[in-house]
């Protein structure tokens, strides 16, 4: 299974990205009424989320993967618009989801986000810690038990909400980002095609999550018109990281443990290393803000020049 097909892009193809985007955005909005309704409205970055808000949020976190399916089921299906090329693909071929191989492999796949994920938070750090942005509690205010222990919960966590990450990155990485590629010519798309591939899918990405950016979810205390380009700029400049890993691999799996991690342990690791008595502002701190930016930026770069963010360096999903 080839990951970019060369079979020329017609009318069928497009509904099929329309009909995905209308799905995934329609199911975003559905979720998020009842908080939109009650007007909820997060202030601090240290709140924690209540019962009513998590099970919205997990119900939205579903909807990309879900239009994907239907798409790859009743608007593809028979018209040679699935991964393949030859109509009759199956969806899991059709979506990426499966297991890197061989099995020593798919370990390597797996770690390698977690790896990637880790460094590059512990150096926003240190980039928002050296610019006096980031609260950093001191190496002398750390316990080692403490750390360990908030490490095993966050793996814990890591494990309980794969399922919801999946709910995304089969949407955005197995499903948008390979179609949109194909719509530019494939694999030996050029250059052009493929940055405004990479563009259409982070900013998609970033605006789907529009309802939760209204209400503070992202970045509390901030106006939605500092909220919605700040979570624009992050997801446009993440994005390639996570295509990256699904591109190398063959498979959305590592790009789904990348999403997980930078929504979930990233994020603890701001709190868990700041000062506790310190205010948090995530657009000053973390992935999601300019220290992230300016790390971000810098592994892109590094990515792009170095021709691992072309699908024709792998030749397969």
């Amino acid at each position: 299974m080839t990951l970019l097909t060369q079979s020329p892009p017609g009318a069928g193809r497009r509904r099929g990205l329309l009909v995905y985007l209308v799905l995934a955005y329609a199911g975003m909005w559905a979720a998020m009424a009842p908080l939109l309704a009650a007007g909820y409205r997060r202030a601090d970055a240290r709140e924690e989320v209540g019962g009513l808000e998590q099970l919205c949020i997990g119900a939205a976190m579903f909807a990309p993967a879900l239009a994907a399916l239907f798409v790859v089921r009743f608007v593809e299906r028979g018209r040679g618009d699935d991964a393949d090329g030859s109509g009759g693909g199956g969806v899991r071929d059709a979506l990426a989801l499966h297991w890197p191989r061989p099995r020593a492999r798919a370990v390597r796949a797996c770690l390698l986000p977690l790896g990637v994920l880790g460094g590059l938070t512990a150096a926003v750090l240190a980039v928002g810690t050296l610019a006096g942005s980031y609260p950093f509690a001191g190496f002398g205010a750390l316990d080692a038990g403490a750390v360990g222990a908030w490490a095993v919960r966050g793996v814990i966590g890591m494990a309980l909400s794969l399922p919801l990450f999946f709910g995304e990155e089969l949407g955005w990485q197995g499903f948008l980002f390979p179609r949109l590629v194909r719509l530019g010519g494939g694999a030996e798309a050029g250059t052009a095609a493929l940055v405004r591939a990479y563009l259409l899918t982070g900013t998609a990405f970033a605006l789907w999550h529009l309802p939760p950016l209204l209400m503070g979810g992202q970045y509390p205390g901030r106006p939605w018109y500092v909220a919605v380009p700040a979570f624009t700029v992050s997801c446009v400049l993440i994005l390639p990281v996570f295509t990256w890993l699904r591109l190398r691999s063959g498979s959305v799996v590592p790009a789904v443990l990348a999403h997980t991690f930078a929504s979930s342990m990233s994020v603890s690791m701001v709190k868990e290393f700041a000062d506790p008595d310190a205010g948090l502002d995530p657009l000053t701190m973390g992935l999601g803000g300019w220290p992230g930016w300016i790390v971000l930026g810098a592994f892109v770069a590094f990515l792009t020049f170095s021709g691992r963010l072309r699908p024709s360096r792998y030749g397969r999903g």
